[in-house]
């Protein structure tokens, strides 16, 4: 088995290449162990070099070494091959994915990782696109995908980047008209967001479904209706801690396998806090699954 180190140097508020080199030949090195540094050039590359290692058949370890968007790049290309799994040495400004599990700090400790179990998790197909956390629509998807133009700038990395973010969108206005189909519903009108969920936690800790579960084949699905500037700030709080059922005039929860959203014109799609945009949103969940292995003893 090989275990392959795919860096992002972009990922987080500065490079962090040659920290995970050394502390990846120091603790690979020590245990003697198969293994391999690539770092990405480009957007796509960690998709690149994960399909690669997965189409030749022999047995990886793939390392996620950023946050969410450098996981989501690997994920995107070991979704459906057996003989890789996948996980995140975690280093970048979320890291939103492995909160999921009971200590997400564990994800940072490499001799950690080095020691792992393993469970199969679902993905989110959205069009063309694989994820594995959370996918997003509106207010949501315009305030999670502008969050890279904040994160940069010092003492605005992680949960600070988002709240700026938040309050920028908010001021360009907060809903949109969609027609929604889901669980054979047509649901026709101004939503300020759509949310489905695989995993539970994003945008530097916003935790809308709790019970939210990977290997459940379902996504909890979240339609929050139009709200008013002046409620705005009340309702988003409540949706960051999992309360939305204390929302039900404003919040509809489903779940589902798949939800279909056509949009009045291209719109921002929060892919894992990665930026897309499409005016028909097909989001479901994939044929595919992924291998992912943790630390062991860890509970999600």
């Amino acid at each position: 088995m090989t275990h392959l180190f795919i860096i992002n140097p972009a990922a987080g508020s500065r490079d962090r290449t040659r920290d995970y080199s050394e502390k990846i030949e120091k603790i690979c090195g020590a245990r003697g162990l198969n293994y391999r540094i690539e770092v990405s050039a480009a957007p796509g590359e960690c998709t690149r070099i994960a399909r690669e290692a997965a189409e030749s058949g022999e047995e990886y370890r793939l390392y996620a070494c950023g946050g969410d968007g450098t996981l989501n790049e690997v994920v995107a290309g070991a979704a459906g091959y057996d003989n890789v799994a996948v996980t995140v040495f975690s280093g970048g400004s979320g890291n939103d994915f492995v909160k999921l599990f009971s200590e997400p700090k564990a994800f940072f400790d490499l001799e950690r990782l080095l020691d792992a179990e393993e469970a199969e998790f679902d993905l989110i197909r959205c069009n063309d696109d694989i994820s594995l956390n959370i996918c997003s629509v509106g207010l949501d998807a315009r305030i999670g995908t502008d969050v890279a133009n904040y994160k940069r700038i010092p003492l605005l990395s992680g949960f600070r980047a988002y709240a700026v973010s938040t309050v920028v969108n908010v001021v360009r206005g907060i809903a949109e008209h969609y027609t929604v189909e889901i669980n054979g519903q047509t649901i026709d009108g101004e939503q300020t967001l759509i949310c489905a969920c695989n995993g539970r936690y994003y945008g530097g800790g916003f935790n809308p479904v709790p019970e939210a579960d990977p290997t459940d084949g379902l996504l909890d699905v979240l339609l929050i209706t139009k709200v008013s500037r002046l409620k705005v700030a009340q309702v988003i709080g409540k949706y960051k801690d999992g309360r939305y059922k204390e929302l039900t005039h404003l919040v509809r929860h489903f779940r589902t396998d798949r939800v279909v959203i056509h949009c009045d014109a291209p719109s921002a799609i929060n892919l894992d806090g990665e930026l897309r945009v499409n005016q028909t949103v097909d989001i479901r969940i994939a044929d595919e699954k992924i291998r992912f292995f943790y630390p062991k003893g860890l509970t999600y």
